[in-house]
């Protein structure tokens, strides 16, 4: 996508988790940064909690933050005059809000009672979590708070076409997908690394792998007749609030921890597959960095990886309603090395194009589109 040369966007970005909780939505607002950033705009940040004051040349404010009940690595921001403060001295042309629940929620509203169109980045299944965690009495009023929030924002931006269909269809307005870009320098086939794959499956067996937080919505105890094979080696990369327990269920896994940068690039590039047991995904980076890793993927037929993996092309998925066609989709690509080898040059190449740079250039554009129109012309003079 082309759009025109933008000359006059200031842009606040408000995080509801980030630095030094590392997830998807700080990966992503680390990305949104350092594009703006490189294209010359004006960029401050605004996050709860304690962390670094700063993301290169870009500044980072602090708000009062709470921990989260069983996540005391998250802070949830708690809104107050200080947000508004911020917002209104540093005179954006645009509030960019990543996965509005609580701090962010508050942006959309002073963004819209100052004038300002916010940007609503939808990243987080909130009312799927709620489902999963056992409160689906909670599903009801998240839908109708997500839908107060989201309307007051002048677009509402979405990874996957699943969450596009599921917004519209819970009454909220001006949604558009917006997909997220993979370091294709980074995830690579040629991080494939021999004495890492010795590492971690000494006996030379073939490496199935999952990366990604360790935690009740990412399903991985579905994996557990992986880690219970001995033809096989399931490796997990990550860690999270239920580390403790799935090294007690799932007994033959490698644990080897959080991992990032070139050492997360070698590991994923290192996998023969890689598994993905999760059916609450609005997008799924991690599947994203294994096919741009030449990784072959089975995944859920279920939310953002619908969009991601062609079946029988890059990789297979598996039923969310039959958790063992996990294993029969493991089963078909490492019982057939040319079928692996196939899907993994066709993983590669269906997400060559989804450059950061290319996806940061669409970002762009739904700004200048949220502008008001005397606004808009400016921008783009």
């Amino acid at each position: 996508m082309s759009i025109p040369t933008v000359r006059l966007v200031r842009i606040v970005v408000v995080a509801e988790t980030f630095l030094p909780e590392m997830n998807g939505v700080t990966n992503s607002v680390l990305r949104v940064v350092e594009h703006l950033d490189r294209r010359g705009h004006d960029v401050m940040v605004i996050a709860p909690g304690s962390g670094p004051g700063r993301v290169g040349r870009v500044p980072v404010e602090r708000v009062p933050g709470v921990a989260l009940p069983r996540y005391s690595s998250i802070s949830v921001g708690v809104p107050g005059r200080r947000l508004r403060q911020l917002i209104k001295g540093f005179a954006p042309d645009v509030v960019h809000v990543a996965a509005p629940a609580v701090l962010g929620a508050a942006a959309v509203f002073i963004a819209r009672d100052a004038g300002i169109p916010a940007v609503t980045i939808y990243q987080t299944d909130l009312a799927g979590f709620a489902r999963r965690y056992h409160l689906p009495i909670a599903s009801a009023p998240l839908w109708r708070w997500l839908r107060h929030v989201h309307n007051a924002a002048a677009v509402t931006l979405v990874p996957s076409s699943t969450c596009a269909w599921d917004l519209r269809r819970n009454g909220i307005e001006r949604v558009h997908l917006w997909a997220r870009g993979v370091d294709t320098e980074r995830f690579s086939p040629e991080r494939r690394c021999e004495a890492w794959r010795r590492q971690v499956s000494p006996r030379g067996r073939p490496i199935v792998g999952y990366s990604g937080r360790l935690a009740v919505e990412k399903g991985l105890h579905r994996l557990a007749p992986l880690a219970a094979r001995r033809d096989l080696q399931l490796v997990l990369v990550g860690d999270g609030p239920t580390r403790r327990r799935l090294t007690r269920t799932l007994r033959g896994a490698r644990f080897v921890g959080f991992l990032d940068g070139t050492d997360l690039a070698r590991a994923v590039a290192s996998f023969d597959v890689f598994v993905h047991p999760g059916i609450d995904e609005t997008f799924c980076q991690a599947i994203q960095e294994a096919l741009a890793s030449g990784v072959p993927v089975v995944g859920p037929a279920a939310g953002g990886p619908l969009d991601l993996i062609r079946h029988g092309e890059n990789g297979f998925f598996w039923l969310p309603e039959e958790d063992d066609t996990i294993v029969t989709a493991v089963d078909s690509v490492l019982g057939d090395d040319d079928l692996r080898h196939r899907l993994g040059r066709a993983a590669q190449e269906s997400v060559r194009h989804r450059t950061w740079e290319r996806i940061g250039d669409d970002l762009l554009g739904h700004y200048v589109r949220s502008l008001p129109v005397p606004t808009r012309r400016l921008a783009t003079a």
